[in-house]
């Protein structure tokens, strides 16, 4: 299947790169990167829905200091779509 996604310039860049590191393509890094998170998930819909408790991988988490430029590029996109609806 085929689909299309938007993302902040920060956050394309930023995969591309690790996309490259790994000797994968793009699609590759966001499928891996989707059935990871996925994961998080249970399987089943029918019970109520709580929020994942993070692995002691540590691997994905970031310091918050270096999130600067990909929070801005993610709240102008937000505030851009609420005024859009309005």
């Amino acid at each position: 299947m085929r689909t299309q996604i938007h993302l902040p310039e920060p956050l394309l860049h930023r995969l591309k790169r690790i996309a490259e590191e790994r000797d994968w393509s793009l699609a590759e890094l966001v499928r891996r990167g989707m059935e990871s998170y996925a994961g998080t998930f249970p399987e089943s819909s029918s019970k109520e829905w709580s929020f994942p408790v993070l692995r002691r991988s540590g691997g994905h988490l970031r310091d918050i200091s270096e999130c600067q430029e990909e929070s801005m590029a993610i709240e102008d996109r937000f505030l851009i779509s609420k005024d859009a609806q309005r």
